[in-house]
């Protein structure tokens, strides 16, 4: 029995290093900045700031966008992990590797390659004016930045889903068609309760990123549209406030938190 628990702890003693390097320091780091001013004195005026016009705007449109995001990306990932899920052919793993395969792209590539879509001169207004077809405006706008989001962070949502979906067995459905539930019902009273946990998982995994992004909404808004994550970045690599950079993060980090209770309480009551 000891020598277990001390093999453990010797195997497991490298992630916790990178753990606390890589994880519990720059955390430490932005607590203490967003606590104190330049001369190292305890404060709470980093964290106020987020009520300032400017900041509070850009919070509000960020957690609209985020919203938005997440509310797309699930209305399109439930359809598709159920197609997944009942797809029982041996080109599943065809399927499934078609909708991670952009993941595999890097990040900043596949959302460059987008605003080359919908720029004003882009391809699609390309197509659309061969065909004398209405153009689009899209890019630098709030909407360019949503499909940014949802395009990047939709297989985040789908793949927990399917793996919610595909964990059901085929018997529970079979079940309740036989006690005379129709296929509405059998949904909403069978598949769906299930697949709960892998929606939450889904939303914490795509609502998180969305908030705190500031890439995509500096490619897709071109630098107009401001979110949180865009003024926090520009307070670390413009202006070298550390101290307010912090205190911005600090209050994102609240609303992050706040996600991971709501998820994990919910997850506790469908156990239960």
């Amino acid at each position: 029995m000891f020598n277990n628990r001390k093999t453990s702890t010797v195997m497991s003693s490298p992630y916790l290093a990178w753990a606390f390097i890589f994880i519990v320091v720059p955390l430490g780091m932005i607590v203490y900045y967003g606590l104190t001013d330049d001369s190292g004195a305890f404060t709470f005026a980093n964290i106020a700031s987020i009520a300032q016009p400017e900041h509070l705007k850009a919070l509000l449109l960020a957690l609209e966008l985020s919203l938005i995001s997440t509310v797309i990306c699930f209305l399109l990932a439930y359809p598709l992990g159920m197609m997944l899920a009942k797809n029982k052919m041996g080109n599943q793993g065809i399927i499934t590797t078609l909708f991670i395969l952009p993941m595999w792209m890097n990040f900043l590539l596949r959302t460059l390659a987008w605003m080359t879509l919908l720029e004003n001169k882009g391809i699609i207004n390309g197509v659309l004016s061969a065909m004398h077809l209405p153009l689009i405006h899209i890019i630098n706008t709030p909407a360019a930045i949503v499909i940014g989001m949802v395009y990047n962070f939709l297989p985040f949502m789908i793949l927990p889903i399917y793996n919610a979906l595909a964990k059901i067995d085929d018997n529970v459905i079979d079940a309740a068609r036989d006690l005379g539930a129709n296929k509405f019902q059998t949904f909403m009273r069978v598949t769906l309760p299930l697949s709960v946990p892998g929606i939450l998982s889904g939303v914490t995994m795509v609502f998180i990123p969305a908030l705190t992004t500031f890439a995509i909404s500096t490619m897709m808004g071109g630098s107009k549209i401001l979110l949180i994550g865009n003024i926090i970045e520009q307070e670390f690599t413009l202006s070298y406030d550390w101290h307010l950079g912090s205190g911005l993060s600090l209050v994102l980090m609240v609303f992050i938190i706040i996600n991971m209770i709501i998820s994990a309480i919910s997850e506790r009551k469908e156990s239960d």
